[in-house]
């Protein structure tokens, strides 16, 4: 094997090659040889050896064909997988019997090749011993994954948040002040009859005469205290009557004899049925001249609410807010329908109870109006009401009276809120700081599973929609039977600039239930496709630089509500050429928003028309060799003008619009044509031809303002 014939020769004659061994040495020399002459054979490049040898390889033998026509004798079944079912150390019969969905008996029968059976008789009894649950489950044919409790976990997801006490039992209620809510309509004497009662001057403090607030007050009364609630009757704030029906005892219902049932009155007898919560109607303005009272008791009871006199059991006293007209009747109706209730209130445990409304004060910093409702409120408690927790530095009452204790049914004031509360939370004590803030940190993740839930909905549905829309191309494409180029489906996303018209604006208010009456009734827009309203920030508190830059970011205005702008603030948006919008009244604000929203839609061509006339015949004159159609006519209405535009009308449809060539009387051309006056008249189409009856209107265009159409309800 000194030469390459030999090797070539011995290959040739080793039929049965396997593979071939080389020298590290050689295989520089002979490696691209053996490649190319034998591409399917090994070589294996070894250094210890220097001869080259061949070798034979174990190998599976080849099937005959006779072999092939016979099948093995003995066939492999798949192995046989088990379902799995999650179980858990501790489960019951009854657990097991849910996870594999068998019955009772099933399950007992399997438990009754245990050693221990006897333990487990009751289907209610823990099982600890996982070898005896995963032998339980084999004999019901399945697999065992354990996992953790889901009981336990349950309930540890429970004592993370704050709930409120059982009921208490009824020898541990004291007597409390009764809780009254004010309600009515708009403008029927629900403030000047707190007045009245507590001998102040609410009514003439309030801006455009109507209430905005929700206010809490406490009237000393020698029969006892009782506590009010002055809930706004302005249809803006249909979310803190429903808040102030909620937190009451009992409704008094104002009613002016004058103009007996209105829309709000209906909805605060809604609302105190919906909360279960019995009425007494003070009809007020009794001392008006011709006012029927009889009238008003019936339209009562044409909404469902039947007075006394009229056979049902709703007490109705006919006041005067304003003369302190039977007062006096109306507070004993009160106390009586109180003490039938068997008012009373838990002063001992945990503090429990609801927010009237909160603020963000200069001074005292975020503040909430609470309604005290269980337990009794110190300085130092800890509590939580949403997602906002406090520790109570400070408390007064509604004459900025600091307080040492609140004992249920009283309003309070509270200061040392950490972050702003929102109006109508439930109010709970903690036990401490830490636990306070697991509570909050608890139900803001619970805000944001749920928001990302909605928000995943709302991603299949798209997907889905897009997934069906794909579908219907490729079936139609398949029903073509042609090819065509395959559309890009991943192409890159279109940047379109949106230049149609919006108003956005930064919303700042004095209290949180003001703000959300505003934003409710900004929800009521739904002419969106002609002018966006968009909300950039909406808060409570005095207007900060952040919000003159949000507005100058999104190019929009800042409107406040019963706050002030402060000088440095002024200053900035000045500069940044921002304008500030200060408001009192909720519905000027509304008419403002609505007139920018206006101004921001583009004008409108519309038709001034001048006169009408009447073709009575059409006439053929020659112009450089050219027949051109002229129409006999005669004016009808107003006047023709040369310099107009008109329209002719043929069977209701306008067969032409545009501008008139000539204007002829007998032989002259004139500028006008006044009514009943015989013209000639061409336009600009050569083509046109007239028929008599044919209607030609004059007009001038003009272009006029949109008024948008957004009816908020006031």
């Amino acid at each position: 094997m000194r030469n390459w014939t030999s090797i070539c020769f011995l290959l040739k004659q080793a039929s049965d090659l396997k593979h071939v061994t080389l020298h590290f040495s050689h295989q520089r020399l002979y490696m691209h040889i053996l490649l190319s002459k034998f591409p399917f054979c090994p070589v294996i490049c070894t250094e210890g050896i220097r001869s080259l040898h061949t070798s034979n390889i174990l190998k599976k033998e080849r099937k005959t064909r006779e072999q092939k026509k016979f099948k093995n004798i003995i066939q492999f079944r798949p192995k046989s997988k088990q379902s799995t079912v999650s179980l858990w150390k501790g489960c019951n019969a009854f657990d097991i019997a849910d996870a594999t969905k068998r019955n009772l008996d099933d399950v007992f029968e399997a438990i009754s090749y245990l050693e221990n059976s006897v333990h487990y008789k009751d289907p209610g009894t823990e099982i600890n011993n996982t070898s005896a649950i995963l032998g339980i489950a084999k004999r019901l044919g399945y697999r065992v994954e354990f996992v953790k409790n889901p009981k336990l976990e349950e309930v540890k997801e429970k004592s993370k948040d704050l709930v409120k006490r059982p009921p208490p039992d009824i020898k541990d209620l004291v007597k409390r002040p009764p809780v009254v809510a004010i309600m009515g309509h708009v403008d029927h004497g629900k403030t000047t009859l707190l007045d009245a009662l507590r001998h102040s001057s609410i009514v003439s403090q309030e801006h455009g005469g109507i209430t905005q607030h929700i206010g809490a007050f406490t009237v000393n009364l020698p029969e006892g205290q009782i506590t009010f609630l002055d809930t706004p009757g302005h249809a803006a704030f249909r979310t803190m009557r429903a808040r102030g029906a909620q937190a009451t005892d009992l409704v008094v219902l104002v009613v002016a004899a004058d103009d007996s049932i209105m829309e709000q009155t209906v909805e605060s007898v809604r609302f105190a049925k919906e909360a279960n919560v019995p009425i007494i109607v003070a009809i007020n303005k009794i001392d008006k001249d011709s006012v029927n009272i009889d009238k008003v008791k019936q339209d009562l009871l044409n909404i469902g609410i039947q007075v006394e006199d009229l056979g049902g059991e709703v007490q109705a006293i006919p006041i005067s807010a304003l003369k302190k007209i039977n007062l006096n009747v109306l507070i004993e109706a009160i106390l009586t329908q109180a003490e039938i209730m068997g008012i009373g209130g838990d002063p001992k445990g945990l503090v429990e109870g609801v927010v009237l409304e909160a603020s963000l004060d200069t001074l005292k910093g975020k503040v909430s109006t609470a309604l005290i409702q269980r337990g009794t409120l110190k300085k130092g408690c800890i509590l939580v009401a949403g997602t906002a927790w406090a520790k109570v530095r400070v408390m007064y009452d509604e004459y900025g009276k600091q307080l040492t204790e609140v004992s249920p049914g009283m309003p309070v004031q509270v200061m040392g809120w950490k972050e702003f509360p929102l109006a109508g939370e439930i109010i709970l004590q903690a036990d401490s700081e830490k636990h306070a803030r697991e509570v909050v940190h608890y139900r803001e993740q619970r805000k944001m599973e749920e928001k990302m839930a909605s928000d995943l909905a709302v991603i299949e549905k798209k997907a889905q929609l897009h997934n069906d829309k794909y579908k219907q191309e490729r079936q139609a494409r398949l029903m073509r039977g042609r090819y065509r180029k395959e559309r890009n489906y991943f192409r890159e996303k279109e940047s379109v600039e949106d230049d149609s018209p919006f108003l956005s604006f930064v919303l700042k208010g004095d209290v949180h239930g003001s703000v959300e009456a505003i934003l409710d009734v900004v929800n009521t827009y739904d002419s969106h496709d002609a002018c966006r309203l968009d909300v950039i920030h909406s808060g409570v508190g005095n207007v900060t630089e952040n919000d003159i830059l949000l507005a100058e970011s999104f190019d929009g205005i800042i409107y406040t509500f019963s706050v002030k702008v402060p000088p440095e603030v002024k200053k900035l948006a000045e500069e940044k050429d921002i304008l500030i919008k200060p408001f009192n009244v909720i519905y000027h604000l509304i008419a403002d928003m609505k007139a920018e929203i206006s101004n921001r839609l583009p004008l409108v061509e519309e038709e001034d028309v001048l006169g009408e006339a009447t073709v009575l015949q059409e006439f053929v004159v020659k112009d450089k060799k050219n027949k051109i159609p002229v129409a006999g006519c005669k004016c009808t209405k107003g006047i023709l003008k040369k310099n107009s535009l008109c329209k002719i009308v043929r069977a209701n449809k306008v067969i032409y619009n545009g501008p008139i060539k000539s204007l002829r009387h007998e032989k002259s051309d004139v500028d006008s044509i006044k009514k009943d006056v015989e013209c000639g008249l061409m336009v600009e189409d050569p083509e046109l031809s007239f028929e008599p009856g044919d209607i030609i209107i004059c007009y001038n265009p003009k272009s006029v303002a949109q008024v948008t159409d957004w009816n908020p309800g006031f």
